[in-house]
């Protein structure tokens, strides 16, 4: 039984490092098709304002001899930019913000760009990218794909869309009070954090549950206002009073399901199993005393027979020599030699006081 817990000890192990191996895999692709598509998509943008730039300095020095570019195939969408500007590929997780303090409705101003120090609301919110998109700001006309047409439904080639800005470009405008003329006055937020308390949103909630504030002054900003969606039921829905009724009562008397149903789930011979039927277990534990009975056992020659047979009996002689207390027994001839010879010394020392001579006395 040791061998086959090893055995699943050691696929786990395996399965874990390989598991391992395979994220740090795909978290490097993912890395590297990254920075792939950040570098395409800024060489993309200069490769455009250097074309632009290059078509300016050229209409101005040629004035009148200017070529005249918005022909063709360019007819409707020159000066128009690809729809894939409206997408910015996304930034490597292990550099997003670990929280967005940023969500739809709230009130920002723009500090970079060509609407710097316009106020708007944010109509939507991309976390893996990090930008946001503004009511009415950073407006720029996309070309519309022919594939694209009949899903949108449009007959044009151009439409004036919102363009995504990094949430670095903007900053959160609330109303605060002011405290010397006692009026509502609007204030860009320089820095802010989060932090406690943490909330309990519902499960339609797009909020994030902690909490912000002004760097400083501590002064919460509060989240904007969400309204519930309302839901629709429909015939193939489940009610809400169907799922509240018990269908079944649990009992200690049967099994919630027949054992065989448990193999269906998981794979029975499978080496990640840890819990094994008790059949298969006594099994295992008789291979292995009866392995270890074996490896006891040793291959002998009728001469090693002989004295293993030989030592045998030696040992149990000796063993009988033996009190309950381990020590050695002395037999009726060691006995009477001891208390024989005890009597000839003890005979030998009386002979040798009675002859000894008397000390004389002197005044």
């Amino acid at each position: 039984m040791q061998k086959v817990i090893q055995r699943t000890a050691a696929a786990r192990k395996q399965a874990q490092k390989k598991l391992f191996r395979a994220q740090r895999r795909e978290e490097l692709v993912e890395r590297s098709q990254g920075i792939r598509s950040r570098r395409e998509f800024n060489k993309s943008i200069i490769a455009n304002q250097k074309a632009a730039r290059e078509n300016r300095w050229e209409d101005w020095a040629k004035r009148d001899l200017a070529p005249k570019r918005d022909v063709g195939v360019l007819e409707f969408t020159y000066g128009t930019m690809d729809g894939a500007a409206m997408h910015p590929p996304p930034i490597p997780k292990h550099l997003r913000s670990k929280q967005i303090l940023f969500a739809v409705a709230d009130r920002v101003c723009i500090i970079r760009g060509r609407d710097v120090g316009k106020i708007s609301d944010i109509t939507q919110v991309n976390t893996e990218s990090e930008t946001v998109t503004l009511k009415d700001l950073n407006m720029a006309d996309v070309t519309v794909p022919e594939w694209a047409k009949d899903g949108m439904g449009m007959k044009g080639d151009v439409m004036t869309q919102a363009m995504p800005v990094p949430m670095d470009n903007i900053r959160h405008v609330i109303a605060l009070e002011d405290p010397d003329t006692q009026e509502v006055v609007d204030h860009i937020i320089e820095h802010a954090y989060a932090g406690k308390p943490y909330f309990e949103r519902p499960s339609w909630s797009k909020l994030p549950r902690f909490t912000r504030y002004v760097s400083g002054l501590d002064i919460e900003i509060p989240w904007p206002k969400e309204e519930e969606p309302e839901i629709k039921d429909y015939d193939c829905d489940t009610s809400r009073y169907e799922v509240d009724i018990p269908s079944w009562t649990p009992t200690l008397e049967s099994a919630p399901f027949p054992s065989s149903v448990l193999d269906e789930v998981r794979n029975k011979y499978s080496r990640f199993r840890t819990r094994h039927d008790p059949e298969f277990v006594r099994e295992k534990v008789i291979e292995e005393y009866r392995r270890e009975w074996l490896d006891s056992q040793s291959l002998l020659t009728p001469l090693g027979q002989f004295r293993q047979q030989r030592a045998a009996k030696s040992a149990a002689a000796k063993a009988s020599k033996l009190d309950a207390n381990g020590n050695v027994m002395m037999d009726s001839e060691t006995d009477a030699f001891i208390s024989q010879f005890m009597n000839m010394n003890m005979g030998k020392s009386v002979k040798s006081k009675q002859k000894s001579p008397k000390t004389k006395q002197t005044a």
